[in-house]
């Protein structure tokens, strides 16, 4: 008979509204087998006590509902982003706050390098500094010899020095969109979306499919998902060619490997070949690889103006965004997919992608009737009610990037969308008001990879300022707590396996070192101490 443990803990908050809380939980074969105080298990037989987290609170592994496998192995490049960040080693790295500053830390990266070989930094974002937009010009003194890159934080746009331009071939001559130009018609160096931005990446041997699939990126994606108290994570945006399939399924076969990863197929091309290969994917699913499920990029970024927004537009008066999916492309991959019994990830930013991608749902839905599709809505920012009204009939789920509220909160209200409509976006409470099935998320390596602290995004909804956007759409804790466990794992169709501690659901804890209930600590201020996963204590 498999050996039952009964782990200790000062408190374990269930998410169960039965079982709101208990001190004990039995676990036997890496399944939750009874709930309560010491004895819980005694109808089940003999047991043992484990008194390793008997200082600690558990409550259900947190589940991040969007984020990229390359949130670990980005470090490998130069991090130049405006704020603090930790790497997955724990090392931390202090923002850069002025172009010069980031011109620096990549001419300290161009002197680590050998001759020739490109400088890529990460994570810088030009909507924090009044000053000149980065340009060519701005990298041309970090080298002229060899190519240099930043991408900015959306990881929609880029900037690269002229060597980089002209490897690419760039010039005034070129008709790409998204290849940005200035006064004179010659190329800044700004690139948007990734039509513009591949040629660039993959000449200078950026591949972010190999970013996301080899074994050290695996392997770092389970390591910050144990220090963020993660047991579920998705990788949002996947090309998963044959070997691809092959390398996940070997690192997260294995025994120790310590978080849940769900995968999403990028959608793009003949929607026929892409439920045909998203079908062939869910039949090779494990326990810590669920497959099946398939990603669409509809618009771009609203920090970066790449994002579809609805009339007024944009305060600054930019142009309207791109579309990486054209409108009538999205209506043929939403109808297949609904059609094939694909659940969908849909990327919206601006309240126009909301707007068309619920109109190809709703359209599928009338041809292709699916009880259940739970497609889901990803980022939602600037969804107003009647939207949200209208994804709660058709069923459709939305996750909210909580996080932008404090990371880029003064910025949309003072150049992108202007205050008002920054009060209403990410719009949790009214999202939950009108029935939808919610959850929040961080999108790392966007943003740091950290439920606990995307959950204080919702619950305080507090720009850098220290502004309240919108207070009208603050939420409890113990609602934002059940976004980041119940909520994500429903977004999944996972909810009937994690999201909670009750008995028959999988043994993944998050391991705490304080009550996140309690108000006398922020959300985000909550020590992590690692997770249990299947029964696995992994420590940080």
């Amino acid at each position: 008979m498999a050996e039952t443990r009964i782990f200790a803990a000062k408190k374990i908050i269930t998410m169960e509204r039965g079982q709101p809380e208990a001190t004990h939980v039995a676990v036997r074969d890496g399944r939750i087998l009874a709930v309560g105080g010491a004895d819980c298990a005694a109808p089940w037989g003999d047991f043992t006590i484990d008194d390793r987290l008997s200082d600690a609170v558990l409550m259900p592994g947190l589940v991040e509902g969007h984020a990229h496998m390359m949130a670990g192995a980005m470090w490998r490049y130069v991090y130049v982003g405006f704020h603090d960040r930790i790497d997955p080693d724990g090392k931390p790295w202090a923002g850069v706050s002025t172009t010069d500053a980031m011109v620096d830390r990549l001419a300290g990266e161009r002197a680590r390098l050998a001759p020739g070989v490109p400088v890529f930094g990460w994570g810088f974002d030009p909507i924090f500094l009044a000053s000149e937009r980065l340009n060519r010009i701005h990298l041309d003194q970090v080298a002229t010899d060899r190519p240099v890159a930043v991408m900015f934080s959306n990881f929609h746009l880029m900037c690269v020095n002229s060597a980089a331009l002209k490897m690419a071939g760039y010039t005034a001559e070129t008709p790409l969109d998204g290849v940005v130009k200035g006064p004179d018609g010659e190329p800044t160096g700004e690139l948007q979306e990734m039509a513009a931005m591949f040629p660039v990446l993959r000449r200078m041997g950026i591949d972010f499919r190999t970013l996301s699939q080899s074994a050290e990126s695996i392997a770092a994606y389970g390591q910050v998902a144990v220090r963020a108290g993660v047991t579920t994570i998705t990788d949002l945006y996947s090309m998963m060619e044959d070997d691809d399939v092959e390398q996940m399924l070997r690192q997260t076969g294995a025994e120790d490997y310590p978080v849940r990863i769900v995968p999403a197929l990028g959608a793009a091309g003949d929607p026929a070949r892409v439920a045909d290969r998203a079908l062939r994917l869910r039949a090779r699913s494990t326990d810590k690889l669920r497959l099946g499920a398939v990603k669409l990029m509809t618009d771009g970024s609203i920090q970066g103006w790449t994002a579809r927004v609805r009339w007024p537009g944009y305060v600054g008066g930019q142009p309207n965004g791109l579309w990486n999916t054209a409108p009538d492309e999205i209506f043929a991959l939403a109808e297949e997919m609904q059609r094939r019994g694909v659940q969908m990830h849909i990327h919206v930013n601006g309240d126009e992608a909301a707007e068309v991608s619920l109109d190809a749902l709703d359209a599928a839905a009338r041809k292709h009737p699916w009880l259940g599709a739970r497609h889901v809505l990803q980022h939602c920012q600037m969804m107003d009610r009647a939207l949200f009204r209208r994804a709660a009939e058709l069923g459709v789920a939305c996750n909210l990037f909580a996080n932008h509220l404090w990371y880029f909160g003064d910025q949309h209200a003072a150049r992108t969308i202007g205050p008002d409509r920054a009060c209403r976006m990410n719009a949790v409470r009214t999202a939950l008001d009108e029935g939808v099935l919610t959850a929040i998320h961080s999108d790392a390596p966007v943003t740091p990879l950290g439920p606990l602290v995307t959950a204080w995004c919702a619950v305080n909804r507090q720009a850098m300022s220290g502004v309240t956007l919108g207070p009208q759409e603050r939420i409890s804790r113990a609602q934002a707590l059940e976004l980041i466990t119940l909520g994500a794992a429903s977004t999944l169709k996972l909810d009937h396996e994690i999201g909670s501690i009750a008995p028959g659901k999988r043994a993944d804890f998050a391991v705490l070192g304080a009550d996140p209930l309690e108000n006398g600590l922020a959300l985000k201020d909550v020590p992590v101490f690692g997770t249990v996963f299947g029964g696995r204590v992994n420590r940080v």
